[in-house]
Order: C-alpha cells, then sequence, then structure tokens
C-alpha cells in the first residue's frame, strides 16, 4: 500500500502543500517495514524523519508508558523532518507495521529545491505559534 496525496493532506504540517508538492513529497519518500515489537523511533534521540502509518499498529511511549496506540493514517516525526530535534516520545511496532517514511535531510532538498513549499510550511507553522499564543494568554 503506497501512500496517497489524500493521506498527506490530513497531516496538518502539509496540508496546506499544492497538489504538484504533495507528489513531489511521496516521491521523496518511501514505504518501510517494521516488524512487530521493533522500535521505529527512540525517545529523547535524534529525530531523522517522518513516518505516517499505512498498515498495522504502533504504541507511543513517553518515560516507558504507553500513552496511546496509532494506526493507518497516524503518523509521528513531523516536527523532526524540520528541525532533525529530539524525539519527544518512543515509538514501537505492536504488530507488523508499513509506514510511508520521509527522511529529513531528503525533506530539506525539496524545501531547497522549491521555496513554495517552504512558504507553506511558514505559514502553518505560524498558525500552530498563533494558536499556542492565544491559548496561553486568554
Amino acid at each position: 500500500m503506497t501512500a496517497t496525496i489524500d493521506q498527506l493532506r490530513q497531516v496538518p504540517l502539509f496540508h496546506g502543500l499544492k497538489d504538484g508538492d504533495l507528489k513531489k513529497v511521496l516521491e521523496a519518500g518511501k514505504e518501510v517495514h517494521h516488524e512487530a515489537g521493533k522500535t521505529v523511533l527512540e525517545e529523547d534521540q535524534s529525530g531523522v524523519g517522518f513516518h505516517l502509518v499505512q498498515e498495522g499498529e504502533a504504541e507511543v511511549l513517553v518515560g516507558g508508558a504507553v500513552v496511546r496506540s496509532v494506526g493507518p493514517g497516524s503518523y509521528f516525526g513531523e516536527m523532526s523532518v524540520i528541525d532533525g530535534g529530539p524525539r519527544s516520545a518512543t515509538v514501537r511496532a505492536k504488530t507488523d507495521l508499513v509506514t510511508f517514511s520521509l527522511p529529513a535531510w531528503t525533506f530539506q532538498e525539496l524545501l531547497d529545491k522549491h521555496p513554495s513549499m517552504a512558504k507553506a510550511l511558514l505559514i502553518e507553522l505560524s498558525a500552530r505559534i498563533r494558536k499556542i499564543d492565544t491559548e496561553v494568554t486568554h
């Protein structure tokens, strides 16, 4: 199962991108298979990319405790694809898991080549900051 433009559009970080830009994102990523029990990413470690769950289930752990499960259509690592910062949680495959994965360095190349994508992301990130600012001040 391959990720689709519609699935990417559901990710808030990408929903402002045009279809042509979303197609470029799809072409830059790849399908990755993770065996049940495998750690997909580790809390406090550097992030190397974005993952969109295509098949299977994973559990999200913070401080070693399971805080939620994720399945098809769920995603994680959307911020690290931009800044490469440390992960805020561990994600472990609960069942065999298939993700659409986009390495940060590949996404950075896309942004360098297609400034319209960078602009759309800046608008989305600004909206997130405004929302947080409103929540904190009201």
